[in-house]
């Protein structure tokens, strides 16, 4: 087997920049399979695999969400805890234009425009959560503290448990 070049790309360099230890996980990119494909094949829960959601609010202002792989984002309930009329998704374009990755490879660091973040609030419980490196099929391996250390996402409880809805 040999050994990929792994990226280097600018969540890469935002976390090496603040001194944050992560690992790497490569893996064979499907598409539109979302975190249940990068669990199965990093073989780890798809709750602490960790999906940044590109949003925005009623006045076009984004956001990011960080969000458990195996929840929903509520955005009815989001809007009502920042205090903005509607949350909506943002298209792929427009995410892509906010953040300067491609949909599927999107990583809250290092993003073109700074925004602010919100993350479901028990992120924090976890041991180590897998999230965006800023490439499709690459992941990387954290601790929640490095996380909200780096990003100071402000916590909010918007889940949605897809099994129950």
């Amino acid at each position: 087997m040999s050994k990929e070049k792994l990226p280097v790309t600018p969540a890469v360099r935002m976390l090496r920049a603040h001194d944050v230890p992560f690992t790497d996980h490569p893996y064979d990119y499907e598409e539109k399979g979302g975190t249940a494909v990068s669990a199965r094949e990093l073989g780890v829960e798809e709750h602490a695999v960790v999906k940044t959601l590109v949003m925005e609010d009623d006045r076009r202002n984004p956001l990011i969400v960080l969000m458990h792989g195996d929840r929903k984002v509520s955005t009815k309930e989001l809007a009502r805890v920042i205090g903005v009329k509607t949350i909506q998704p943002c298209t792929p374009e427009t995410a892509s234009r906010h953040t300067g990755y491609m949909v599927g490879g999107t990583s809250p660091f290092g993003t073109r425009k700074t925004m602010p973040v919100y993350f479901e609030a028990t992120i924090a419980d976890l041991p180590r959560v897998y999230i965006n490196g800023g490439r499709r099929g690459y992941l990387v391996g954290i601790t929640p503290a490095d996380l909200i250390r780096v990003l100071a996402p402000t916590p909010v409880s918007v889940a949605i448990d897809e099994s129950a809805a």
